[in-house]
């Protein structure tokens, strides 16, 4: 059977949806490709015991600094955020009092006065240097790859946040926190949430600007949308069709089809082909480009090449989903001291990290398939602060756990790890809410593969940052623009990236339509 579209859209995650919503909205006919049975991918909410649980964590920070909420007209189609406040809690593994970050950079230092009272000096001098730094690249990431955009937006801010990012950029995260602070607990979690989310150990050199992360929750405000995380697909979703986009759950694509140099038309599992001369994949790029592309020119070769000659990272992320009957208490957590800043910290995520060696330890060990004893946690309970999330009472429990390896020594099916990380969790706790938790699973990098179609349970995320935006290379995940005329390329791997940002899928479809 042949159909044919302007533009064929594969994979429905958000940028996918945003690609596919914004390219109808410009009134071209867009068919929608997914191969799974619903959409939003890895930030999708799916219903599990009884109430609603998140694929992925549920904190979103980038995505309100974009415009894509107001012009797709996202809130009429179901889309509320709640803001997160406090937005992260940090404990540490090894004892002392958690601290707070509040959104404001005044409450943050009101709560460190509290507990971490030798620092607040450090952290005001890392506001003051990495908020600049923060919005510079938020600015860079709006403004689109464009080459004479990025410079205009350098060049107008200027200053020391310019020559910072330069810097921070070559240096390893680690070494930027240490200009600043002399006590990991206070330091240690910015690196958890910045390279060791990228799979990546703080100590190297290039990971500078993951200690942005605090600076990040200071320049924009920490959101979940209301019914889980998947609400943002599924307000895209409603968007794509009120523009009259044609979205098939349930279709995989099977080969790009080329002629004469240029795309031609789109192959489904299902037998189906699709006539049209542009391409949009919000799919991993190694499939894109290795698996599906049907008689390549010659000039892609290059291209082809480098995807092929390159390392793939393996997935490292695990995340356990629970039903439980009340809320932790952390033995480190002071209500009083959170209360006196009108901080709650049950809304809050909570960070739970190791020392700085014992991180950088973890990722070495990463080849060899082992986890840490004390793996780095990232915690949260999404209904205690939406209660929409668990509408039969009790609560919604995530545990996330870094560098967890693909790879893992004796194998995932029947390991016991998911649950001894349940077990190291509960030291943490005054009370035993998981003694009852009967109803649970485990999201291990082999399932992210085997349900998600992450190649080895892990999908590839842009890591070049403004610097490489700047140089214009690799131009496919820059600048969105494959070496095969009518193919482009969004998603997480191209720039900006970086989790539920959503700006990749609107500059790919302002690129398809600049040129179409």
């Amino acid at each position: 059977m042949n159909t044919a579209a302007d533009v064929v859209v594969i994979g429905a995650g958000h940028n996918g949806l945003i690609a596919a919503s914004y390219l109808a909205r410009a009134g071209r006919r867009v068919v929608l490709l997914e191969a799974r049975d619903s959409v939003g991918g890895c930030s999708s909410t799916v219903g599990f015991g009884g109430s609603l649980v998140n694929i992925c964590n549920c904190d979103h920070i980038t995505f309100r600094t974009t415009p894509v909420m107001e012009e797709l007209r996202l809130a009429e189609h179901g889309l509320e955020y709640l803001d997160v406040e406090p937005n992260q809690v940090n404990i540490p593994w090894d004892g002392g009092a958690a601290w707070p970050i509040m959104h404001s950079v005044e409450q943050t230092l009101e709560g460190l006065a509290l507990t971490h009272p030798h620092q607040v000096d450090a952290y005001r001098r890392y506001a003051k240097a990495a908020i600049p730094v923060a919005r510079l690249v938020l600015d860079a990431a709006a403004a689109g790859p464009e080459r004479h955009r990025l410079v205009s937006t350098v060049l107008s801010k200027g200053g020391a946040g310019a020559r910072r990012l330069l810097l921070w950029s070559r240096m390893s995260a680690a070494d930027v926190m240490r200009q600043f602070f002399d006590d990991e607990a206070v330091y240690a979690p910015a690196l958890a949430t910045g390279p060791v989310v990228w799979g990546l150990s703080p100590e190297l050199p290039g990971t500078g600007l993951g200690a942005l992360t605090y600076a990040f929750r200071h320049v924009a405000a920490v959101g979940r949308p209301r019914g889980g995380s998947g609400m943002l697909a599924a307000s895209l979703a409603r968007s794509f069709a009120s523009f009259g986009g044609d979205l098939r759950t349930s279709t995989a694509a099977s080969a790009i089809v080329i002629e004469n140099g240029r795309v031609r038309a789109v192959r489904t599992a299902n037998g189906e082909t699709i006539d049209t001369r542009i391409v949009v994949s919000a799919a991993d790029p190694r499939r894109t480009i290795l698996d599906w592309l049907e008689n390549p020119p010659a000039g892609a070769g290059p291209m082809i090449e480098r995807w092929r000659t390159q390392g793939h990272q393996q997935g490292y992320e695990s995340k356990i989903d629970g039903i439980i009957d009340e809320i932790p208490r952390y033995k480190q957590v002071d209500r009083d001291i959170f209360d006196r800043i009108g901080a709650n910290p049950d809304v809050a995520s909570t960070m739970i990290v190791p020392s700085v060696a014992a991180m950088h330890r973890a990722f070495l060990d990463i080849p060899s398939g082992r986890i840490a004893d004390r793996p780095i946690f990232f915690a949260n309970i999404p209904s205690a602060l939406d209660p929409t999330m668990a509408p039969n009472g009790g609560h919604v429990f995530s545990l996330e756990a870094l560098f967890t390896p693909y790879a893992l020594a004796g194998g995932w099916p029947n390991s016991p790890e998911p649950r001894r990380w349940l077990d190291r969790y509960s030291d943490l706790l005054e009370n035993r809410p998981l003694d009852s938790m009967s109803t649970w699973r485990a999201m291990t990098p082999d399932v992210y593969e085997s349900d998600f179609h992450m190649p080895e349970g892990h999908a590839t995320s842009f890591a070049g940052g403004p610097l490489a935006a700047l140089r214009g290379k690799p131009r496919e995940l820059v600048r969105y623009e494959t070496d095969i005329p009518g193919l482009y390329l969004c998603g997480a791997a191209t720039f900006p990236g970086a989790g539920i940002w959503g700006a990749s899928g609107r500059h790919c479809a302002t690129r398809v339509l600049r040129h179409d």
